[in-house]
């Protein structure tokens, strides 16, 4: 089971930038030939390493920084991203802790680890619950990315 470390490096950051996440280290580490457990491994660490900052953190700056000038616009977009993913949170059904786990399982633009985190912040959740139903949502949009990615490279063999 050996494996590049330039490559499983690549997948770990790929899966720390918001909006690719581990849909894209996933993606990179299965293709480039890292075998599914190490990848999966590499991909969630690096998707969720950022999650404590995004959480405690993250609301704070972007408040602060909504009404800059340079920033505002951005930071301003950053917060109703949060505020909209927040609302769908709510509007669920089920749970606000499935719907977490629910909202950055299912592989969509928009949704993920970030969105999830920065929504459960502005909704003041739990921070281990949270973190929890986070984790849980990255591990099942990374089962998914991975078994449509291992059709894809099988499809092409």
């Amino acid at each position: 089971m050996s494996f590049d470390m330039y490559d499983a490096l690549i997948s770990f950051f790929i899966s720390m930038v918001p909006l690719i996440e581990i849909r894209g280290g996933i993606l990179y580490a299965l293709a480039s030939g890292i075998p599914a457990v190490p990848a999966y491994t590499i991909c969630i660490i690096g998707n969720m390493l950022p999650v404590p900052v995004i959480f405690f953190l993250a609301r704070k700056v972007l408040e602060w920084g909504k009404d800059k000038k340079g920033i505002g616009k951005f930071f301003t977009f950053c917060l109703e991203k949060g505020h909209k993913g927040g609302e769908k949170l709510k509007a669920g059904k089920m749970g606000v802790y499935i719907a977490l786990l629910l909202f950055v399982g299912i592989p969509l633009p928009g949704t993920g680890a970030w969105t999830g985190t920065l929504a459960a912040s502005i909704l003041d959740m739990d921070f281990k619950k949270s973190s929890i139903a986070v984790m849980c949502g990255v591990v099942l949009a990374g089962i998914i990315i991975g078994v449509l990615t291992m059709l894809g490279i099988n499809i092409i063999k």
